[in-house]
């Protein structure tokens, strides 16, 4: 049996990007009074080179700024595939934008001016789905590092058995003997650490592209 892997969580980080001095210092006196490492840019351009995908966390982003709009951050994250939740700040007029913004998979928005808790709310609404969605690719990756240490003939075996047949008719399909079958369903379940038929089931289900959930 492995171990359960208990990795250190890094501390998240919420990245501030305004071209707003008086903006991004108020936000940042914000941040640190509730905790949280707040890292601010005036220009997206710095953002975006200096942003590191493994770094759990969430953006505080501007909406209207000259050299590069939020819109238009949010499109690049997109097509680099962030994961980063994105909170947008929006002037009146900016609503539009945003609310394309949240049509590409920004997290939420904020009309000016605000209260300060409102946001600390969208941030630690944020950080949780940020937290959330890092779990469950690193549980899927896992997964798949479980299923690549299958030999092929395992791979066989563990189709037919989620498929619901026994092993008599495993071993006629595959032309091998039933003590085979019964060691490599064996192997199958112990490199997949399936508690049960039901659970490799589930897992073998995600890996073609269903909902990983618990487990």
């Amino acid at each position: 049996m492995t171990a359960n892997k208990t990795t250190p969580r890094k501390k998240p980080t919420v990245y501030i990007v305004d071209d707003d001095d008086g903006m991004r210092r108020a936000l940042s006196v914000l941040m640190s009074t509730v905790g949280y490492n707040a890292v601010t840019f005036e220009r997206p351009a710095e953002f975006l080179q200096k942003l590191d995908p493994n770094q759990p966390g969430c953006l505080v982003l501007d909406v209207r700024m000259p050299e590069m709009s939020g819109l238009e951050v949010q499109q690049q994250l997109n097509r680099s595939g962030s994961m980063l939740p994105v909170i947008l700040i929006t002037g009146h007029g900016d609503i539009p934008m945003a609310v394309q913004a949240m049509k590409d998979g920004a997290f939420d928005f904020l009309q000016k001016p605000f209260r300060d808790q409102d946001l600390l709310d969208r941030i630690n609404g944020a950080l949780k789905q940020d937290a959330e969605n890092r779990e469950t690719v690193e549980r899927h990756a896992d997964l798949k590092r479980r299923s690549e240490s299958l030999t092929p003939r395992e791979r066989e075996v563990m189709a037919l058995v989620v498929d619901g047949r026994a092993n008599k008719v495993i071993a006629i399909d595959l032309g091998l003997s039933e003590r085979t079958v019964e060691i490599h369903r064996a192997n199958v379940m112990e490199k997949m650490q399936a508690r049960s038929v039901a659970h490799l089931v589930k897992m073998h289900l995600t890996l073609n592209g269903e909902t990983l959930g618990n487990g």
